[in-house]
């Protein structure tokens, strides 16, 4: 409950110490999507209360189940991990308390993971500890289609799940720029990247055409030729020009999608010149890196010919 209370910034479910509190599933509109915090499990809620917060659990998209660090993880909670896991959706396990457990809080954490054979996340769900940096996270690991409904529901998580749209479309860019035929990866980059685009001003608030994120995509990087000519002119060199323009691919991707957050938080104030520069100045940072890979695997390549 605590935790509940802490995502949405404001208290709406009972928080105590003594369990049980939470006596059914309370829910809260977040947005495109909502958050219920159900009844405790435990022998103290009572069998009806675990029902009642199964129930809650089967029409989820995702599970987070909050234990308590300072009282370690019982058989119980493993074979309701389990339970849950038998549920077939995402379950996100965090450890709360963890403000309660300080000179142990390692050992703990190792001991739980051990007992439930996952990862575990330390919080504290009283102080905010580790929520946004590593909860929230995990959370759109877990269940990567939930980043609009987060971004657009939890304002204050919005640049996490921004991030977290970025990086799966860079991801995807890298797996396509590996496509040995110079030119056929193009449209799906472009399909990509512009579906990134509409993704992220869905995020934050805004609508955005498929054409309309083109539009802007052509203000930040220039037109198809300048983006693409370079990333597609390398894969003449067979293997080590397909993995450099997979590395092109997405590190370009990925630097549009950080200009593309920057865009939408200021309000679409940012004229078409200073994206144009937002976006070389993230593209430089990786220059040096691409430049280093270039040359490595052409001296690789020139090796196996000579040979």
């Amino acid at each position: 409950s605590t935790l509940f209370n802490q995502l949405k910034g404001e208290k709406l479910s009972q928080v105590s110490a003594v369990p049980g509190t939470t006596s059914d599933v309370i829910s809260e509109e977040f947005g495109p999507f909502w958050l219920s915090d159900t009844p405790g499990f435990d022998e103290v809620s009572g069998s009806q209360n675990a029902e009642r917060a199964m129930a809650g659990v089967a029409v989820a998209d995702v599970a987070i189940l909050v234990l308590d660090a300072s009282a370690g993880v019982r058989q119980s909670d493993a074979q309701l991990y389990q339970r849950l896991r038998d549920q077939s959706i995402p379950v996100v396990v965090a450890l709360n308390k963890i403000d309660l457990v300080r000179r142990d809080l390692d050992r703990v954490i190792a001991d739980a993971e051990r007992k439930l054979g996952t990862t575990i996340i330390p919080i504290s769900a009283k102080q905010g500890t580790n929520v946004a940096n590593q909860l929230i996270p995990a959370l759109l690991d877990s269940h990567p289609r939930l980043a609009v409904a987060v971004g657009r529901g939890l304002p204050e998580f919005r640049r996490k799940a921004a991030m977290r749209v970025v990086r799966e479309a860079a991801g995807l860019s890298s797996v396509i720029g590996f496509e040995p035929i110079p030119g056929l990866a193009i449209p799906f980059l472009m399909g990509v990247q512009a579906g990134m685009f509409v993704r992220l001003a869905a995020i934050y608030g805004e609508a955005l055409s498929v054409s309309r994120a083109r539009e802007l995509i052509g203000a930040m990087a220039g037109g198809i030729a300048v983006r693409y000519g370079a990333q597609e002119a390398v894969k003449f060199i067979p293997g080590p020009g397909w993995l450099i323009a997979g590395f092109v691919a997405g590190s370009g991707t990925f630097a549009l999608g950080r200009a593309a957050i920057a865009f939408f938080e200021n309000s679409d104030k940012l004229s078409p010149e200073q994206l144009r520069n937002l976006y070389r100045s993230l593209r430089f940072r990786r220059k040096k890196k691409i430049a280093e890979l270039e040359d490595e695997q052409i001296d690789a390549h020139l090796m196996v010919d000579e040979g």
